[in-house]
């Protein structure tokens, strides 16, 4: 229902997007003020006392847990309530307020979006980091389940868990080097940018950004206002892992369905007509979630696209709600995900003889030949013969031997003949392949040691942002106090 008292304006935009923006925008705008406020004291561009007196009104607003109050039409969005609640807090007027001296709705904004961001994606990449922990430690616990493994949807060669999970866990450490990387791109400040060509007050920006634990400054103040690029890598980032994880959600959903893996209770919903089944549609939500994502991401480069090269609100403020859902739904995601394979378990993985049945183990079985000094392309064609003949567990040494022979190959010895067959009918001697990155289990492990140092390595870095962030809370809480005299 519409409120008569507030225009068509505010009702359909300013309102609800107030409503959303709140929650995210006004402890960051809080937080930035005072640096703000501290930088110009330390200055001496506004009066020691009048500072105190800022500094002691947005500790209040920072400390008092106050609910948001509705949008009501008394204020344009979250900058102007900030302003309101700050002037009210220190008993004066709005006109008598220093807080935006040498300070612009478009810097502040472009630095509340970063702060925001910066603590989402901190949130996000923990999770890549969890999820690929424990795809690493199912790996190596996995490394011997022989499976068989598909392309294009057909049976193709023998491979185990542990190698795909650990394929998987690649993945994940690739995306989390990328968000760390994304984490130290998007962590420099563009406060002290103003509304796009600084100031001729001598203001101090470095100063700003160390006590809001930004790891620099833009370069440029134009880029600072109205650069978006950091804007598309996070839709981004998190449209293409999310995209990766649906993929192997749809391979879980094949394992689960052929009984190979245990399907985890605590991931399923019951049907409401037959009362045998257990759902696991978590996995179906993973596929859908990454789709969402990839709109977001399209939304965003969309509206990036269609604005000007400036400070424009189609590339900054209009963007912020689909990335602040893309992220949010991206760390949900490696929740979901993470969770469901800490859980996952054999039930009933391919037995050789459905393997071998499947014709997975052709290529090794003409591989084997090829050891042997046989051409490749005859070796193929040997087996292309014998598999049109029969299955591989009907092969015989005098089957093998005519099937070469119609080739036109060297007679082969008999060792090369048992080897052909061993390959054929032994899916698990995949086990024992010496290939550094392929499905050994010595090699799977030891992949599995090679990635966790990967993760290792992210996980400091996000260490490092966490220490710069706890120790700028800590220097900004100690100057504003002492500032305000508290």
């Amino acid at each position: 229902m519409s409120t008569p008292e507030l225009t068509t304006y505010q009702q359909h935009h300013l309102r609800p997007t107030y409503d959303h923006h709140v929650g995210y925008l006004f402890a960051p705008m809080v937080r930035a003020s005072q640096a703000h406020v501290v930088m110009l004291t330390e200055q001496g561009l506004i009066p020691a006392d009048r500072g105190a007196r800022l500094l002691r009104g947005l500790h209040e607003l920072w400390t008092d847990g106050a609910p948001a109050p509705a949008y009501d039409g008394s204020f344009e969005d979250v900058y102007y309530l900030v302003e309101k609640r700050l002037a009210a807090a220190c008993g004066v007027p709005t006109s008598q307020l220093d807080v935006q001296l040498a300070r612009s709705r478009n810097d502040l904004d472009a630095g509340v979006f970063r702060m925001v961001l910066r603590g989402q994606l901190i949130g996000v990449l923990d999770r890549v980091l969890a999820a690929g922990a424990t795809a690493l430690e199912k790996a190596d616990r996995y490394a011997d389940v022989v499976i068989t493994g598909y392309t294009h949807r057909r049976p193709a060669q023998p491979t185990t868990i542990g190698h795909a999970l650990a394929g998987y866990a690649e993945a994940l450490a690739g995306e989390a080097v990328a968000y760390a990387d994304l984490l130290d791109q998007l962590n420099v400040s563009p406060l002290g940018s103003c509304a796009f060509a600084g100031t001729d007050l001598a203001i101090d920006p470095a100063r700003v950004a160390e006590l809001l634990g930004f790891g620099g400054l833009v370069t440029n103040s134009y880029e600072a206002v109205a650069g978006a690029d950091h804007l598309v890598r996070v839709g981004t980032l998190n449209a293409q892992s999310l995209a990766t994880g649906a993929r192997l959600a749809r391979t879980l959903m094949d394992w689960l369905t052929w009984r190979w893996v245990v399907t985890p209770g605590d991931f399923t919903q019951g049907s409401s007509i037959m009362p045998q089944k257990r759902n696991p549609v978590v996995l179906e939500h993973l596929v859908s979630m990454a789709g969402a994502t990839a709109a977001d991401a399209a939304s965003v480069l969309n509206n990036v696209g269609a604005a000007w090269w400036e400070d424009s609100n189609n590339a900054t403020t209009d963007v912020q709600v689909r990335l602040w859902d893309s992220c949010d739904r991206t760390d949900r995601f490696f929740a979901l995900l993470g969770g469901f394979l800490a859980e996952l378990e054999p039930l009933e993985p391919p037995s050789a003889a459905e393997i071998v049945a499947s014709g997975a183990t052709t290529t090794a079985a003409a591989d084997a030949l090829t050891r042997h000094g046989v051409p490749f392309r005859a070796a193929h064609s040997v087996v292309g013969r014998l598999v049109r003949a029969g299955a591989p567990d009907t092969w015989t040494a005098d089957g093998v031997r005519s099937a070469a022979a119609e080739v036109g190959t060297e007679p082969l010895t008999e060792t090369a003949v048992a080897d052909l067959i061993a390959a054929a009918v032994r899916p698990e001697l995949v086990l024992d392949r010496a290939q550094v990155d392929g499905p050994g289990a010595a090699a799977v492990r030891a992949q599995v040691g090679t990635l966790r140092g990967t993760f290792d390595a992210v996980a400091e870095r996000l260490a490092g942002v966490r220490r710069r962030l706890a120790d700028a809370d800590a220097a900004l809480d100690a100057v504003a106090a002492q500032r305000a005299g508290r």
